[in-house]
């Protein structure tokens, strides 16, 4: 996201829950939403990743994010819903309880994570809305080096 000066640009974002906190991640980086399916587990990824889905053809290893924040383990619900993402490197699946929205926010309304609390990780930047903080996920900071090693690896044992 180019978090600068200009006063016209927006920023499309894609709203959702964990435990009724509200995240977002940015549109561009969203492929689409699917309910929740079952998830096949995969021998030695991250702790970070539950599994992989089958989406077309396509493998996917799914995040459960929910332990980057601390928030407490769920089972997977049928109403759970998965948001298929593009990192710089993979398409990735993020366990959600729900996406809510689409929003298009002005650019200036977006502080950078970085202003706020130096080093924060995950996070690439905050938002203030009406009705409070949404906090902008940076989807490309959610595995360190060694977690996408290990998922490298573990998805080559698949194919």
């Amino acid at each position: 996201m180019n978090i600068g000066p200009d006063m016209t640009s927006t920023a499309q974002l894609v709203v959702f829950t964990l435990d009724r906190q509200r995240f977002a991640l940015l549109l561009a980086s969203v492929e689409r939403v699917v309910r929740a399916v079952e998830i096949t587990s995969l021998p030695k990824a991250p702790e970070i990743v539950v599994g992989v889905i089958n989406v077309r053809g396509q493998i996917i290893p799914i995040f459960n994010i929910r332990k980057r924040f601390r928030l407490p383990e769920t089972e997977i619900k049928l109403n759970d819903q998965i948001i298929i993402a593009h990192t710089s490197k993979r398409i990735v699946g993020i366990i959600v309880d729900s996406v809510h929205d689409i929003i298009e926010c002005p650019e200036q309304d977006i502080i950078s994570a970085e202003k706020i609390l130096p080093g924060i990780e995950y996070v690439e930047a905050v938002v203030k809305l009406k009705n409070g903080l949404l906090l902008i996920h940076d989807i490309d900071r959610f595995l360190s080096i060694e977690e996408a090693k290990m998922l490298e690896d573990a998805v080559k044992g698949l194919q």
